[in-house]
C-alpha cells in the first residue's frame, strides 16, 4: 500500500511507502486515542462495547475501565490528569491517578449536554471541546432526546467554571475533532456533516476570532471515512481522518497528501517515547535466514532457479550486512537461521517438492560451501545460530527459547527465500504474538513477481513490510 503524494512536501513527513502495522483487532469502533508522554502506553476507547483499553509495546491490548461510559475523545492536563469526554453521561470529566473522578462540566445555560465528543487542553490550563450529539444516538451512546437545540464548542476557564460557548450557535452541524496550532493562536474545528476544516484565531482571553474555512469538501462517494479525529504537527499541518484514511493538510489549507489505511480511521495520535515511530532495541531481534551460498550464490545447488540474480538485483547481501551491523551496535540480538541436513539428509521427509528438490540437488550439507553463509553475513561474537530442516524458522528449532531468554518480542525478518522461508517465519511469529518486521529489501527469492506477490500481498497481513533504511532510521 503506496500513500498519496500530492505536494513535495508530504514526502518530508513521510515515507510514501512507509508500511501500516497492526497492534490490535477485534473491537467495535474505536476512538479517542491518547499517548501517555512518560508511561509510553496509548489509552483508546471502543464506543459500542463501552470499554477503555490500553496497548504498551510489552503486553499488547489489555482492558482497563468496563463500564467506560461510551467514552469518546481523551487528552491531558499539565499534571496529568486524564480529561475524558463520556457519551453515556453527557459529560467531561477528569480522571485523577489515584482514581477521583471529577465533573468538569454536564450542562450549559441550565440544559445537559449533547455529548461532549473531542477536547483539548491550552498551556494557559483552560480546556476546549466539542458537543455533537452523536452520544445521543445508538451503538455510539444511549438514545435519548436532546435537550439543548444546537451543537457547539465550549471553553472552560482554568481552574474551573461554567462551559462557555465560544462559536455561533449555529455554525456547526455535528463538530467534532478540534486541535490547536503548535503556537495555540489557532484553534481548528471540523465538522463531519459539513465536511469542513474551520479555523479560528485564539485571542488573549481565551475567546475565539476570524472564523473561516481551512478546508472543505473532505468527503468521497467511493470510499469510507469523515472528518472526525484530527491532530496538528510541530510544523503546523493539520492531519485529519478522512475517506480512505487522513488527509494531510498545510497551515495554509493545502492538500499536501494522504496516508492510506486499509480500515476505517475515526481518530488518531502521536506516540513513542519522542512522539515518533521507533523500534525499540532491547526489544528486537533480527532473523538472517538461509543466506547460504547453496539457496542465492552462483555455483550453488539451486543456482539455476534464478536466485543468485534476484538477490544481486535486490542487493540482499549488501543491505542485510548494513542492517546487521547497526542492530548489533543498537543492542539488537541476531540470529542466523540455516538449513542443515547431515550426508544422505536422514530425517527429510519428501512431503514437498522444496524437500524432494534439497534432497536431489543434495544441497545444504553439514560441512560443505554450500551449507556455509554467504561471505559477508557469517555470525559475529554474541550472535545465535538456529539450524533447521523445514521452511519455517520456527518448526523444531530453538529460535522461540532465544527469543523468550532474552527477552525479544519484536522481530526483523530477513534472507532467503521471500515467499517461502521468509514468509512462513512471518505467517508463524505473528500467530505467536511477536511483532513482525519485514523488511523488503533484505529478502530475495527466484524472481520478482514471486518476491513482490508475497510482500504486496500476503505478508501485508502478518507483518510490517518496509525497507532497510526505514527501519535503520527507527532504530535511531
Amino acid at each position: 500500500m503506496t500513500h498519496a503524494t500530492l505536494r513535495p512536501e508530504f514526502e518530508a513527513l513521510i515515507d510514501p511507502y512507509a508500511p501500516v502495522g497492526q497492534v490490535g483487532t477485534g473491537f467495535e469502533f474505536t476512538e479517542g486515542p491518547i499517548w501517555h508522554p512518560v508511561d509510553h502506553y496509548l489509552l483508546f476507547s471502543d464506543m459500542p462495547g463501552d470499554v477503555r483499553r490500553r496497548w504498551d509495546a510489552r503486553r499488547g491490548v489489555v482492558e482497563v475501565k468496563r463500564p467506560s461510559n461510551k467514552c469518546n475523545g481523551m487528552t491531558y492536563d499539565a499534571e496529568l490528569n486524564l480529561i475524558v469526554c463520556e457519551h453515556a453521561t453527557s459529560s467531561l470529566i477528569r480522571e485523577r491517578p489515584d482514581g477521583r473522578r471529577e465533573i468538569i462540566a454536564s450542562h450549559y445555560e441550565g440544559q445537559e449536554l449533547n455529548s461532549p465528543n473531542d477536547v483539548c487542553v491550552h498551556s494557559s490550563g483552560a480546556i476546549y471541546f466539542s458537543d455533537p450529539w452523536y452520544g445521543r444516538m445508538p451503538v455510539y451512546g444511549v438514545e435519548r432526546p436532546r435537550r439543548l437545540g444546537f451543537q457547539g464548542v465550549y471553553r472552560i476557564p482554568a481552574g474551573g467554571g461554567m462551559p462557555k460557548l465560544v462559536v455561533d450557535r449555529d455554525l456547526f452541524d455535528q463538530p467534532n475533532g478540534l486541535c490547536f496550532s503548535p503556537d495555540e493562536k489557532r484553534l481548528y474545528v471540523n465538522d463531519t456533516v459539513q465536511a469542513v476544516i474551520r479555523a479560528f484565531d485564539v485571542e488573549a482571553d481565551g475567546s475565539l476570532s476570524n472564523q473561516r474555512t481551512l478546508a472543505s469538501g473532505v468527503r468521497s462517494e467511493l470510499e469510507a471515512g469523515l472528518p472526525d479525529g484530527m491532530k496538528c504537527d510541530q510544523l503546523g499541518n493539520i492531519w485529519v481522518t478522512a475517506p480512505g484514511g487522513v488527509w494531510v493538510y498545510s497551515p495554509a489549507g493545502e492538500l499536501l497528501g494522504k496516508v492510506r489505511l486499509p480500515e476505517m480511521v475515526a481518530n488518531l495520535a502521536w506516540g513513542g517515547p519522542d512522539f515518533r515511530t521507533e523500534i525499540d532495541p532491547r526489544r528486537c531481534a533480527m532473523i538472517i535466514q538461509d543466506l547460504q551460498n547453496d539457496v542465492i550464490m552462483d555455483g550453488g545447488a539451486f543456482a539455476d532457479s534464478g536466485a543468485p540474480a534476484h538477490a544481486r538485483q535486490q542487493r540482499v547481501i549488501d543491505n542485510v550486512r548494513r542492517l546487521a551491523e547497526v542492530a548489533r551496535a543498537r543492542g539488537v540480538v541476531v540470529i542466523h537461521v540455516w538449513f542443515i541436513v547431515e550426508p544422505g539428509a536422514p530425517g527429510v521427509t519428501l512431503n514437498a517438492p522444496l524437500f524432494e528438490g534439497l534432497v536431489d540437488s543434495k544441497a545444504m550439507v553439514r560441512g560443505t560451501w554450500g551449507a556455509a553463509p554467504v561471505a559477508g553475513l557469517e555470525p559475529r561474537v554474541g550472535d545465535f545460530v538456529v539450524e533447521k530442516m523445514r521452511m519455517s524458522a520456527w518448526e523444531g528449532t530453538r529460535l522461540e527459547t532465544i527469543l523468550k531468554a532474552t527477552g525479544r518480542d519484536m522481530i526483523i525478518n530477513t534472507g532467503a527465500w521471500t515467499n517461502m522461508s521468509v514468509e512462513h517465519t512471518a505467517r508463524t511469529g505473528a500467530d505467536k504474538g511477536f511483532f513482525m518486521i519485514t523488511p523488503e529489501d533484505c529478502c530475495s527469492t527466484m524472481n520478482a513477481d514471486w518476491h513482490n506477490a508475497s510482500v504486496n500481498f500476503a505478508m501485508q497481513n502478518v507483518a510490517v513490510v518496509t525497507n532497510a533504511d526505514a527501519v535503520l532510521r527507527a532504530l535511531g
